[in-house]
């Protein structure tokens, strides 16, 4: 392919599949063949600290998984090892582009970059089209009559399930169009080594999440059973599609596990229109709280060494396989910033490093859940026991022996970092005295 032939060029970025892909759909609908490209984009892989990063494995393996489907189409996909803005001034070099699709991306680095990047291919008088694919509703799609975004969950949930259509649910047909790819031998992809990388062998979760739908609402709380679905690192970087997802769930009579997905929607809304919650408080009071910030207890609470077993089985579970269940988030979640008084940005970015399914809408908003900082927040006042919290959804010890084994051993395990009656008592001196202003 040269500069001769006309492409169109599809831009995968966090929707790594063929099946049910809105731009890619267009693309191929377009009239012109299409490239696939992915960009492995150096600012934001040189902000990994962790070589070893999984996510970084996971995305390149799904790569060479959809390159193997694209070779038996007798298409491929272009891989670049670059930052976004440099590797797009090569691809317009390099090819007679008549325009680039892609799907939205709502992080504020990459609302930046496509902005860039729009320019920079306008210069040249070549279109950046972008679609909803995400998400079923977005941005400006779900807001009070007014116009106004919701803040609360509760009624954006039921005007979300006011305004869902058998349409929003209804699959894009890829298939039909695929013999519009472009035509191409098997180009390279950059290896991981290349990429100043290491494989990581930790097992990823699989694309099954039917099989817990029906009794996820009974089950959901409880770490020690495989009462969750796990699908959430797929539905991150899109392997999956959200429409299939929604579908299957809106089909079950209990709409639990919907819910959580429309809570996914919820944060990404408010991320949308309240950017600066991404390192600020939603309820600006909240950054008057004056953290202790002891660095002494933030690594305790990170080894998962804090002497609450139910606090350190959830630490040692994502620090050795990337995953922590949805119950421990908050628990953990809660114990930081309200028992160990150490700001919720902290702990937002030890998920961030170590989370598979890492999204920062949802990672911000449940860290500002947990604090009370944040839309819709649990109440200040409300602090979770952690020995309440085992009794309630591990009471027989389970999750806690899997990840704390030496618990059994009070000779091996350490003391309480703090005295939860103690650590309770202050934090309510301290928020209450920062809300008081």
């Amino acid at each position: 392919m040269d500069k001769k032939n006309p492409v169109t060029i599809f831009w995968f970025r966090r929707d790594l599949r063929l099946h049910d892909n809105a731009g890619l759909y267009h693309a191929l609908k377009s009239g012109t063949p299409v490239l696939p490209l992915f960009i492995f984009d150096k600012e934001i892989l040189d902000d990994l600290e962790d070589k070893r990063d999984a996510r970084v494995t996971f995305i390149h393996q799904t790569i060479e998984q959809l390159d193997k489907e694209l070779h038996q189409l007798g298409s491929s996909v272009k891989v670049i090892y670059d930052k976004a803005t440099q590797a797009w001034d090569n691809i317009i070099q390099a090819y007679n582009i008549t325009a680039v699709y892609t799907n939205h991306d709502y992080e504020p680095y990459a609302l930046k970059r496509d902005n860039t990047i729009k320019e920079k291919l306008k210069k040249h008088g070549i279109e950046l089209k972008t679609f909803k694919d995400q998400v079923i509703f977005e941005k400006d799609e779900v807001i009070k009559d007014d116009g106004k975004p919701y803040t609360v969950y509760t009624p954006y949930q039921r005007k979300w399930y006011n305004l869902l259509k058998p349409f929003y649910l209804k699959p894009y047909p890829t298939e039909k169009y695929l013999k519009n790819l472009a035509k191409t031998k098997a180009l390279p992809i950059p290896s991981l080594k290349e990429m100043g990388f290491e494989k990581n062998t930790v097992p990823f979760p699989n694309q099954e999440y039917k099989n817990v739908i029906s009794d996820y609402k009974a089950k959901r709380d409880f770490p020690a059973i495989k009462g969750t679905s796990r699908i959430s690192l797929h539905l991150r970087f899109g392997t999956v599609s959200i429409r299939e997802l929604a579908k299957t769930a809106y089909a079950n009579p209990d709409k639990t596990w919907l819910n959580e997905l429309i809570w996914r929607e919820f944060y990404m809304m408010i991320l949308y229109h309240f950017p600066h919650t991404m390192d600020h408080a939603f309820r600006p009071e909240y950054d008057r709280i004056k953290w202790l910030n002891d660095e002494t207890q933030f690594k305790a609470w990170c080894d998962g060494q804090t002497g609450y077993p139910i606090v350190d089985a959830g630490m040692r579970e994502l620090n050795t396989t990337g995953f922590m269940h949805n119950r421990l988030r908050m628990i953990v979640a809660s114990f930081l910033s309200k028992h160990l008084l150490i700001d919720w940005r902290w702990g937002e970015h030890y998920f961030a490093r170590k989370l598979l399914d890492y999204e920062m809408a949802s990672n911000v908003g449940g860290w500002q859940w947990a604090a009370g900082s944040g839309t819709d927040a649990a109440p200040y006042f409300r602090i979770f026991s952690p020995d309440a919290q085992t009794k309630k959804f591990d009471p027989q010890l389970q999750y806690i022996k899997k990840w704390v084994p030496e618990y059994a051993d009070f000779s091996k395990y350490p003391k309480p970092i703090v005295d939860h009656a103690f650590a309770r008592e202050r934090c309510l001196k301290v928020f209450k005295v920062a809300l008081a202003k």
